[in-house]
C-alpha cells in the first residue's frame, strides 16, 4: 500500500522522480546514494548548523546553543519512530488530505523486506527522520540566548507534532498541497518557510534580548560559524540531491543548482555590502551562502543551471534586504536571522519555482497547468503554510510560558545560559 501511494503521488505531481517507475525492485545504486544523502543531512545539524549557529552567539551562551541542537535531534528522532512518520506518511482515509494517520506508529511495517520506491523503507523513514531533524533545529536561532532548556524541549516537541508532520504531509505525504499540484522539492515551505516564520513569533513572544538593539552582540567565534557555514554547503547536497530519491540525472542536476544557488548568494550579498560599506564580510558572505542555498531548496529539482543563477542573485539581495528591515527598521530580535534568511529565502524560492521551471528557461514544466496557474499554487502553499506555523507557534508559545515560563531569568540572560542552566563553560581561559 506505501509504495502504491507513493507511486500515485509522484504520478500526481509529475515529480521528475523516476525511482517509482520501478516501484517494489531494489536498486542498488539509489539505495547508496540515499544512505549517503542521509548521512549528508544529519551531518547539517550535528556538527553544521551547531557550529554555524554556535559561533553567531556570545561566549557565554556557545554551549547552551549546542545543547539545544543535539537534544533536539535526540528528542525528534525518538518522536519520529514514535509517531511522526505514521503522521507525514501513513494513509488517512478520510483524514488522508489534511493527516497521515496511525498505521505506522512505532514504524509498524518498516521492516527489512519493506520498499519505498527502488530503496529500503528504512532508508527512505530515516532520510525524512533527518528533515524531521533540522527544521525545529533552525528554529533555535530565532530564540537564542534567552529560552528555557526545558521549554525549548516542550515546544520543539509539541510543533513537531502540530505544525511539522501535517504540513511535511500536505506536500509530500499525499495531502491536500500536493493534490493541487505545489511544486517544494526538498522543502521550501515544509523547512524554511515554516520555520523562519515559527522563529519570527518565538522572537516576538519572548521579547529582545537584554541590551538589544543598543547594545552590540557581536559573534564570539567567527572562525567556527565558517566551519559551521562550511559544512552545511556540502550537507545540503544530501538535502537537496538526495530528495530525488535515485541516482540518476535529477540529482545530479539538483547538486548542480544547488550549488550554483548557493555560489550565487554568497557573491551577492558579498558585493551588496562592499557596495554599501567599502568592505565585504566574512558573516556577510557566510549568510548569503545560507540564504542561496534555502532559496534554491524547493526549485532544485525542477530548474536548470540559469536559473539557480537567477534564484541564487535573488536570495542574496532580497535576504540581505530583509535582515536589515527586520533588524534595523522594526528592531525585532530574531538573535540568528531565521525568518529573514530561511523563511523570506524558501519563500522566494517557492514561488520562483513557478517562474524557473518553465520548460523554455531550462526547467522541467509546471504540474498545474501554466505559469500563472502555478504561481497561484506556489502562494497558496507559501501563505497556508506561514499562517498555519504562525498561528500554531503562538498558540504553544503562549501556553507553554503559563505552564512552565518560557524565558530565563535577568540574572542567568546575564551570567549567560551555559552556566545558568548547563553548569559548565564553553572555554576554560
Amino acid at each position: 500500500m506505501f509504495v502504491r501511494s507513493l507511486v500515485r503521488t509522484a504520478l500526481l505531481l509529475c515529480l521528475p522522480l523516476p525511482v517509482f517507475a520501478d516501484a517494489g525492485v531494489l536498486n542498488a545504486a539509489d539505495t547508496a546514494w540515499l544512505l549517503t544523502a542521509t548521512a549528508l543531512v544529519l551531518f547539517m545539524t550535528l556538527p553544521g548548523l551547531a557550529l554555524f549557529y554556535g559561533g553567531l552567539v556570545r561566549s557565554k551562551n556557545v554551549l547552551s546553543v549546542l545543547m539545544q541542537c543535539f537534544a533536539v535531534t535526540g528528542m525528534v528522532s525518538v518522536l519520529w519512530l514514535l509517531y511522526g512518520y505514521s503522521g507525514a506518511f501513513g494513509h488517512g482515509g478520510a483524514m488522508q488530505p489534511w493527516y497521515g494517520g496511525f498505521e505506522k506508529i512505532g514504524f509498524s511495517g518498516v521492516d527489512r523486506a519493506a520498499l519505498a520506491g527502488t530503496v529500503p523503507e528504512t532508508v527512505f523513514a530515516m532520510f525524512q527522520m533527518t528533515f524531521a531533524i533540522i527544521t525545529p533545529a533552525l528554529i533555535v536561532g530565532g530564540f537564542a540566548e534567552r529560552m528555557k532548556f526545558s521549554a525549548m524541549l516542550w515546544f520543539s516537541a509539541l510543533w513537531l507534532t502540530l505544525v511539522y508532520v501535517p504540513v511535511c504531509h500536505w506536500v509530500w505525504g499525499g495531502g491536500w498541497l500536493a493534490d493541487l499540484g505545489l511544486m517544494d522539492y526538498a522543502g521550501g515551505v515544509v523547512v524554511h518557510v515554516n520555520a523562519g516564520v515559527a522563529a519570527l513569533v518565538a522572537a516576538l513572544v519572548l521579547g529582545r534580548r537584554r541590551g538589544f538593539p543598543d547594545t552590540q552582540m557581536m559573534p564570539h567565534n567567527l572562525t567556527m560559524t565558517v566551519t559551521g557555514a562550511g559544512m552545511l554547503w556540502v550537507g545540503w547536497f544530501g538535502f537537496n540531491a538526495g530528495s530525488a530519491l535515485a541516482a540518476d540525472g535529477n540529482a545530479g542536476m539538483a547538486m548542480l543548482v544547488t550549488h550554483l544557488g548557493a555560489a550565487a548568494g554568497a557573491m551577492t550579498w558579498m558585493a551588496i555590502e562592499w557596495m554599501r560599506h567599502g568592505k565585504a564580510s566574512v558573516l556577510g558572505v557566510v549568510t548569503g551562502m545560507v540564504a542561496g542555498l534555502g532559496t534554491i531548496t524547493p526549485a532544485s529539482g525542477y530548474v536548470g543551471p540559469m536559473g539557480a543563477l537567477a534564484i541564487g542573485v535573488v536570495a542574496g539581495g532580497v535576504c540581505f534586504a530583509a535582515t536589515q528591515y527586520v533588524k534595523r527598521v522594526l528592531k525585532i530580535d530574531d538573535s540568528l536571522d531565521v525568518f529573514p534568511v530561511h523563511a523570506v529565502g524558501g519563500a522566494a524560492g517557492t514561488v520562483l519555482v513557478g517562474v524557473f521551471a518553465a520548460v523554455g528557461l531550462g526547467g522541467v514544466g509546471f504540474n498545474a497547468g501554466g505559469m500563472g496557474q502555478q504561481l497561484q499554487v506556489q502562494l497558496i502553499g507559501v501563505a497556508t503554510t506561514a499562517l498555519w506555523s504562525g498561528a500554531l507557534s503562538y498558540l504553544l508559545l503562549k501556553l507553554i510560558d503559563k505552564v512552565i515560563g518560557l524565558r530565563v531569568d535577568a540574572e542567568t540572560e546575564t551570567g549567560g545560559l551555559d552556566i545558568g542552566l548547563h553548569e559548565e563553560r564553553g572555554y576554560n581561559l
